[in-house]
């Protein structure tokens, strides 16, 4: 198999495909366009010491040598490498396609799929099954912070037994249609890319190809499909009166929750411990404990290495505090995400300073009112909303709706609830701006996807808060 060359290899999905790949001793090549602009240096510098080549985004890395090239969703035809496959024939694979073919190969495939909490869902599985030495090949969006050590800070991919495969699958593209898993996980399903009435034929061909399925009863879209798979599946809940695994006696603690938890088919009782906050990351423990049963693991054996789960970057990530202030950065970026952040946010008491870059323009078209309503619906007096420009990365998207509308509109409806909005062309100058705006037991969580810099960003702003405020 292979060589395979990445165009994108630094996306989020791309990147831990590539580690899969290349942790079978396959030749991979990559490009990137953040790579050419010299946007995240570190990370292009990891990815070259795993034994993976980078070249510059202008097709001349690409030859006739490779097995195909590879694709996101997102890569347009004017690409140099998509040109000069066509050029020379070489076969051009959607990421989606390569990882569904490596997952359907797989002796047992657990696949995880929702609207949100795939990445911590699958994060918490893959802790689940390498507490329990099983040794799973896990393909994720996200780092596993369990996972992270100082050479391997990049681990959204684990290179373990190929016949235990757990991935993440997508269902921004349709593609999820791709993977025919032993085990379908459902977490939600949502406006994000596509809306709901979109999505649930996508994720009901997703559940008719797997053997088994866990689905989540506490989202109603979920609940509606599972009426078609009852005796398959195994559901999952949050007080609910009929769910397999069912929680109760939600308890925020200063770090995560403790929720009492009930197999129901078996009888057994226990307490779950999380050190991620939230109750929708109960719902997306409750399906990896879910997936875990399927698999033959024990129900204490699951709650037990669910207490010692770290999270996954950018999910509610504590990056650090100066002066009662803390800076937390997180992936939220569609209406359901940005919900539930805000909710678990609220468990607590500060001022939230929310800095929302938007991922692109064609989704804020689609999701801008009900964006606005997540946000309008889940801040309190005093929060301030802060955008830059939405991000822009090359290619041919209508540059409309802008940041600056969107913050106009949280002024025009939520000033008279105290909530305001505030808008920068240029996200540096948040960084600048931010130790004036923020005072003592303030939270700032930096949201969006898609832009690897966004951690980065984060850093700076703790580093900011430091230097302004006068630390030594």
């Amino acid at each position: 198999m292979g060589p395979y060359f990445f165009c994108g290899i630094g996306g989020s999905g791309m990147l831990p495909l590539a580690l899969i790949l290349r942790g079978q001793s396959i030749k991979i090549v990559g490009s990137d366009r953040s790579f050419d602009q010299g946007r995240t240096p570190e990370k292009f510098s990891w990815i070259k010491s795993q034994g993976i080549d980078i070249v510059p985004q202008d097709g001349e890395g690409l030859t006739k040598d490779f097995t195909a090239l590879v694709i996101s969703s997102a890569v347009e035809d004017t690409i140099p490498e998509v040109r000069k496959a066509k050029e020379l024939g070489i076969p051009i694979l959607k990421r989606a396609e390569l990882l569904a073919k490596l997952f359907n190969q797989s002796q047992t495939s657990i696949a995880i799929g929702g609207t949100s909490g795939k990445s911590t869902t699958t994060g918490m599985l893959a802790w689940i099954l390498s507490q329990a030495d099983k040794n799973p090949t896990v393909m994720n969006g996200a780092s596993f912070l369990n996972f992270a050590t100082p050479d391997s800070p990049y681990s959204s991919a684990i290179c373990g037994d190929p016949d235990l495969f757990v991935a993440e699958c997508d269902e921004s593209d349709g593609s999820i249609v791709l993977y025919h898993p032993a085990i379908a996980i459902l977490n939600n399903i949502a406006l994000d890319h596509k809306p709901v009435e979109e999505l649930v034929p996508i994720f009901r061909t997703y559940l008719e190809q797997s053997k088994q399925q866990v689905i989540n009863l506490s989202n109603n879209a979920a609940a509606n499909l599972y009426r078609e798979f009852i005796s398959t599946s195994l559901t999952t809940g949050i007080n609910h009166p009929t769910a397999d695994i069912n929680a109760t006696n939600y308890t925020t603690l200063p770090l995560g929750s403790k929720s009492w938890i009930e197999n129901r088919r078996t009888g057994e009782k226990g307490d779950l411990h999380l050190s991620v906050p939230g109750k929708h990351n109960v719902e997306n423990a409750l399906s990896a404990i879910g997936a875990g049963l399927l698999n033959g693991l024990p129900f204490s054996q699951c709650l037990d290495a669910l207490s010692t789960f770290k999270g996954v970057a950018r999910r509610l990530e504590n990056i650090g505090e100066y002066n009662n202030i803390k800076v937390i950065d997180d992936f939220a970026h569609n209406p359901d995400k940005i919900k539930a952040a805000l909710s678990s946010l609220n468990e607590h008491f500060g001022r939230l300073l929310i800095i929302f870059q938007m991922h692109g323009y064609g989704p804020f078209k689609l999701m801008k009112d009900e964006l606005r309503d997540a946000f309008l619906g889940g801040m309190k007096r005093g929060d301030i909303l802060i955008m830059p420009d939405v991000l822009y990365l090359g290619g041919t998207a209508n540059m409309t709706p802008t940041a600056a509308e969107f913050i106009n509109e949280i002024n025009e409806r939520g000033g008279i609830r105290g909530i305001k909005g505030q808008w920068f062309k240029h996200r540096d100058d948040i960084i600048t701006a931010i130790p004036q705006i923020a005072q003592p037991e303030d939270r700032i969580i930096v949201m969006g996807a898609r832009d690897d810099t966004l951690p980065i960003f984060a850093r700076k702003l703790l580093e900011e808060l430091q230097s302004q405020k006068g630390a030594p």
